[in-house]
């Protein structure tokens, strides 16, 4: 059997491997307190460039973050108490995920320190969403033409 070369282009991450930071400087307009140090690295991106996965880290501090894009996160150490637009306050710790959708504000109160695992997408204008889901309808039409879905172990959406 042939070598599948998608499957060989897979990167694996094992946990004895140090992630490869850089900096990742917050906005100097976004802080309200401290000297927050964040650091990134970037694990994967998709094809079409409109989603992206990292390791991110932070030192304590308060600050504003403004999402520009969708982030689903995943605590993996630390906690940070979030404040969001409507003045609810919500901590959250290793273990847990937050989803932030595209022009969510959150402040950020980190007293220690955080990391997490960053999942970020771009979401596509309106019409470019219409017309794929129309091409995709077109594509079931086709004589022969599988059902449409998600691969595997996820469930279409």
């Amino acid at each position: 059997m042939p070598a599948n070369s998608a499957l060989t282009a897979c990167p694996v991450r094992t946990t004895d491997e140090s992630p490869a930071w850089t900096i990742c400087a917050i906005n100097p307009g976004w802080i309200l307190d401290g000297n927050p140090v964040a650091r990134i690295e970037h694990l994967s991106g998709s094809a079409d460039g409109t989603a992206n996965t990292y390791f991110w880290d932070c030192t304590a501090g308060r600050f504003n973050w403004h999402y520009t894009f969708d982030e689903t996160l995943h605590i993996l150490e630390g906690s940070v108490c979030l404040k969001f637009v409507d003045g609810t306050t919500r901590r959250v710790g290793a273990g847990d995920i937050v989803f932030f959708p595209a022009g969510a504000t959150a402040e950020w109160t980190v007293e220690r320190y955080i990391r997490k695992l960053a999942f970020c997408r771009t979401p596509l204008p309106a019409s470019l969403v219409s017309l794929r889901s129309l091409v995709r309808w077109l594509k079931r039409l086709r004589p022969g033409a599988a059902k449409a879905g998600a691969p595997g172990m996820f469930p279409a959406s």
